[in-house]
């Protein structure tokens, strides 16, 4: 059962730290050297603070989604830059060119790996010269939160938010397990003279999996952020052979473990050498609309 709220459990405290995260540096890990009884309740959740060590505490964010909203598609900084920044994250590529996973980032920068997922449902590696409009990246220095068994993407999404008690505050999730089902999408690639993104919404391939074993990597964002990003949760999945992925639009989460790690930092890249986003006028882009509209499930459940 997952520890919410009221809960006790024997935990090895610092090396909960060092195994139950691997997505923490080696410098943020430290040796396990006692075991004591904690009461993991939903205020314990909330004393997850950012960490400062390795810039760890902030989210860098190149582009905003309100600029896809128009149709300014055009890629504007590349994977290479991107992973100067941080090491996990997810993004689109130019013309919405797939859904962009980065996950496991020491790997990918000494292999110079990252994924996209594009209108065939197989995640393939990308190069350092892919250019993207839109991109979150972090280092990741994830903190365990609990386990969950058989429950809906809503519902978990509602309690994750509950228990750290950040509805105003940005911060990344990562779900790892087996989804009994999970449905993703990926938008069909898109050719100059880009469409908005409202018509883009109509043109993105869906797919179905049951039983993935695989890695779900999320931001959440604070409503009032709602058009620089998506108010609420963004989430990526990526299977653990590396062969399917999306943006999530539906799933249930069999089993698995949840990690959270809170930014106390935006970090916001604009592509001001970019002269159609410099001369566009977005005062009359219905920008909050488009975003909900694109980031739902247009064919429904």
């Amino acid at each position: 059962m997952g520890l919410w709220r009221d809960e006790v459990a024997v935990l090895f405290v610092r090396q909960v730290t060092a195994q139950a995260l691997p997505y923490v540096k080696p410098a943020l890990k430290r040796p396990a050297c006692c075991i004591i009884v904690i009461t993991v309740t939903k205020s314990q959740a909330a004393q997850i603070k950012p960490i400062t060590a390795h810039h760890a505490n902030q989210l860098y964010q190149h582009g905003t989604l309100a600029l896809l909203v128009p149709g300014l598609l055009e890629g504007t900084t590349t994977i290479g830059e991107l992973l100067t920044h941080g090491d996990t994250g997810i993004g689109t590529g130019e013309g919405l060119d797939g859904e962009l996973i980065i996950l496991d980032g020491e790997l990918i920068i000494l292999d110079g790996v990252a994924y996209k997922v594009g209108q065939s449902g197989v995640a393939e590696r990308v190069p350092d010269d892919f250019t993207m409009p839109f991109a979150n990246v972090h280092h990741a220095a994830f903190q365990y939160q609990c386990e969950r068994r058989d429950i809906g993407l809503e519902d978990l999404n509602n309690r994750i938010v509950e228990a750290n008690g950040r509805a105003n505050t940005f911060f990344s999730v990562i779900v790892r397990g087996t989804f009994s089902f999970i449905k993703t999408r990926a938008v069909i690639k898109q050719q100059a003279p880009y469409p908005t993104l409202v018509e883009v919404a109509d043109r993105q391939a869906m797919f179905l999996r049951h039983d993935a074993k695989g890695t779900m990597l999320g931001y959440f964002s604070p409503e009032m952020f709602h058009g620089a990003a998506v108010a609420g949760f963004h989430e990526h999945f990526l299977s653990d052979d590396r062969t399917f992925g999306g943006h999530v639009l539906d799933a249930v989460l069999d089993h698995g473990k949840i990690y959270s790690q809170v930014f106390d930092t935006l970090v916001q890249h604009l592509p001001v050498d970019d002269p159609e986003y410099r001369n566009h006028d977005f005062r009359h882009d219905p920008i909050a609309e488009a975003i909900t509209a694109a980031e739902g499930d247009k064919a429904g459940n």
